[in-house]
């Protein structure tokens, strides 16, 4: 078999032959312990002119010359001889132990170096609300990026006679939103200053080997680093960027001058595509550097995709429409039926006779003929009752709390965030709640209310509304009077290895996002392939999940994205919404007044006054259209068989 492409900055494919993959292979990771060299040297190759921005800037005290030491995890395939290297790295310092300071009674310089180095590599995405989060950010996605672009270099330039312009047939490198973004300045410094080629044939190069994935068009997500931040620990790359930008401007000007023709308009727009943001306080603006050093940009839904185009890089789409492309994300079937629900798996192998299915998803299809059939019916309630007793073997032993298999299963599990709306889905459960106790004899079928995800460390408001579905949970399960018709679950640390015993046991996948904000979803296809049905929004891939399974399996609500932008240009007013719908001020009435709180009237404060006077995702605006969306759900699942 021949040398595979390098595939990203997580890791790359590696060369393995049917006489390699028949020996054995250790299953730890194998440790591995390239030295990173100084991103700052003192002792500089002689360049010309033309190669470089500026006199390189001496050596800056980031990584302190740490180690980064590979740890390579080989990732076969499923029914193939074909196995991939992951090559992950860990940061170690270069010496690990200070015994000169040790002997002289500065015990804590002893192992100062090894603290700094280890942290690096200790917890991804630290709180970033801090100067020193920043900076420990920005150390850690350059010391991952610095890591694999020597590594990549290192193998590339081990190719016999080979040059540079085949680096990017050899080497493919995605970049998975903006996070990786510092390694096009990299790769520019690796080839300029210490490969010694010219500018323009290191930057035609660099062009030729990224592409560049956007994940989210919120605009807090596209990152920027302050310019002092970068200067000070990075400071050839910022020099690097700046020349980049310089050129860059320089090609706005030849495509636009002759479009623009007002030198005010031109100015503007070159204001709007620069690298640099000045308009509070100069800031680096890494999205646009991976829109500019890539030669593919492509969002991750149909939907998610045309947004990129008009509203996050207009001007970019307008200078190269044919860089702009869509991919729709996807998961596997193998990780998220035939290992996550062996029940499903042997069901759909049973009725088709086949296990062809699991590599083409397809030919699921050919169970249309028998989707009818009384017998596929009832086993397959079988199935999803006996994923329904596993999760509810699982809830009991991390939460303590029980829950009824025989009620519906309605999950929401995902990060948190204000625009995925999570509290939306808890003002559905005090609305419920409210019902049930103004009228118990209410004909609702048991419903158990499932919660998961993480919060990023610094997002309080994401944090209180976790708080808050927690806090309803313990009144609602508490409550002699409704505790078995109604029941809130909030699952501790969701990860992977639980999801997969979720996702087979949901009835009913709440992907509720305001429209225009979710770029994809995942979670919304690992539900909906383990026969979930869907509440959702015309957002991110749920579009093309209802058109793959049809309307009359898919319960729609809310705004479109169009109606989102009306709205919002219009004048929206939540407040107004509050006043005029009795059932939803009860139930913020119910948050504001403590009851979910002990008393305490402030708790949620800042989260219904958000809710009140902003509502920056439209939850008030949409809330009608989703209650009356469930109020549909509970109808449905009470007829066994329409369900």
């Amino acid at each position: 078999m021949g040398r595979g492409r390098d595939c990203g900055c997580h890791g790359k494919f590696s060369d393995h032959s049917p006489s390699n993959l028949s020996r054995p292979r250790p299953l730890a990771p194998r440790p591995i312990r390239p030295r990173l060299p100084r991103p700052y040297p003192h002792n500089d190759p002689p360049l010309t002119q033309n190669t470089r921005c500026a006199k390189l800037s001496p050596a800056a005290p980031l990584l302190l010359s740490p180690t980064a030491q590979a740890y390579d995890n080989p990732i076969p395939g499923f029914d193939t001889w074909n196995t991939i290297n992951l090559r992950l790295w860990k940061a170690l310092p270069a010496r690990e132990f200070d015994f000169a300071s040790f002997n002289s009674g500065d015990y804590g310089h002893a192992v100062e170096a090894r603290q700094r180095a280890e942290n690096i590599s200790n917890v991804l995405y630290p709180s970033d609300s801090t100067y020193q989060g920043k900076e420990l950010r920005l150390k850690q996605q350059y010391f991952f990026v610095c890591a694999t672009l020597h590594d990549v270099m290192r193998r590339f330039k081990r190719i016999p006679g080979v040059a540079w312009e085949m680096f990017p047939d050899k080497n493919a490198i995605q970049l998975n939103d903006t996070h990786p973004s510092i390694a096009i300045a990299e790769l520019m410094r690796l080839l300029v200053d210490y490969e010694g080629l010219e500018w323009a044939r290191a930057w035609e190069i660099t062009q030729k080997t990224f592409g560049y994935t956007n994940h989210t068009i919120l605009p807090e997500a596209l990152e920027k680093w302050s310019v002092d931040l970068m200067g000070s620990l990075l400071p050839r790359h910022l020099e690097i960027i700046y020349k980049i930008n310089w050129h860059f401007i320089e090609e706005v000007k030849r495509f636009f001058g002759p479009i623009d023709k007002d030198e005010r308009v031109l100015g503007e727009r070159i204001r709007r595509m620069s690298l640099i943001d000045e308009s509070n306080g100069k800031m680096v603006r890494m999205a646009h550097l991976a829109v500019i050093g890539s030669h593919v940009v492509n969002g991750v839904a149909a939907l998610h995709s045309e947004l990129v185009k008009s509203d996050v890089f207009p001007d970019f789409y307008e200078m190269f429409p044919e860089r702009f492309q869509n991919k729709t994300n996807g998961v596997t079937s193998r990780r998220w039926i035939n290992q996550a629900n062996p029940g499903l798996r042997n069901l759909i192998t049973k009725w088709l006779d086949s296990e062809d299915w699991i590599k083409d998803l397809s030919q699921l299809s050919n169970l249309r003929p028998v989707c009818d059939s009384a017998d596929l019916h009832r086993e397959w309630r079988e199935v999803k009752m006996a994923c329904k007793m596993r999760l509810a073997e699982v809830i009991k032993r991390s939460t303590g709390i029980t829950v009824q298999p025989t009620a519906l299963f309605d999950v929401q599990v995902k990060r948190i965030h204000e625009y995925k709306r999570q509290h939306l889905t808890a003002l559905h459960v005090i609305a419920l709640y409210h019902r049930l106790k103004s009228n118990p004899n209410l004909d609702l079928p048991p419903r158990t209310f499932i919660f998961g995800g993480k919060a990023a460390p610094g997002y309080h408001m994401a944090k209180l509304i976790i708080r808050l579905i927690t806090a309803i949970g313990e009144a609602v399960n508490r409550d002699p009077q409704v505790r078995d018709r109604l029941k809130v679950v909030f699952l501790p640390n969701f990860n992977v290895t639980n999801a997969q015993t979720v996702y087979p046991a949901a009835d009913l996948s709440e992907q509720v996002s305001t429209a225009g904000k979710e770029a994809s979803g995942t979670g919304n296809m690992k539900f909906q392939m383990n026969g979930a049905l869907t509440i959702g929004t015309m957002d991110g891939a749920n579009i093309e999940i209802r058109e793959e399974v049809g309307e009359e399996n898919f319960f729609l609500f809310g705004l479109t994205a169009a109606q989102v932008k009306d709205l919002r240009a219009q004048g929206y007013d939540p407040h107004g919404i509050y006043q005029g719908n009795a059932e939803l001020r009860a139930v913020l009435d119910l948050i504001g007044d403590g009851f979910f709180s002990r008393g305490d009237s402030q708790l949620f404060r800042p989260l219904l006054d958000n809710l009140l006077h902003h509502d920056p995702y439209l939850v008030l605006a949409d809330y009608q259209s989703y209650v009356d969306a469930q109020a549909s759900v509970s109808q449905t699942y009470l007829d066994v068989e329409q369900w």
